[in-house]
């Protein structure tokens, strides 16, 4: 997770980022952008911590007891990981 003040700094990079685009024009306050932008980075990284934890205890229930940062067990999180993001990944 990270802490509010790296979340803030990421909305300000990401207010800037927006800003400077030429092709973007921001029609509302600053205030009111980041605001919306640090709501949507809290949502996709407690989506993120949930389906961490979702795929822990799935390995976890392997009857094979796989080691929890072992090479294989790293292989198979990304893999879990990255299928159950695809899941979740609005289209």
């Amino acid at each position: 997770m990270l802490s509010a003040d790296k979340v803030s700094h990421l909305s300000h990079v990401i207010l800037d980022a927006v800003k400077n685009n030429t092709a973007v024009k921001v029609k509302s306050d600053d205030e009111r952008v980041l605001k919306e932008i640090k709501r949507v980075l809290a949502a996709e990284l407690s989506q993120e911590e949930a389906i961490d934890r979702k795929v822990k205890a799935k390995l976890a229930s392997y009857s094979r007891g796989i080691i929890e940062g072992s090479a294989e067990w790293e292989v198979l999180y990304r893999k879990t990981f990255e299928d159950e993001m695809r899941k979740h990944t609005k289209v």
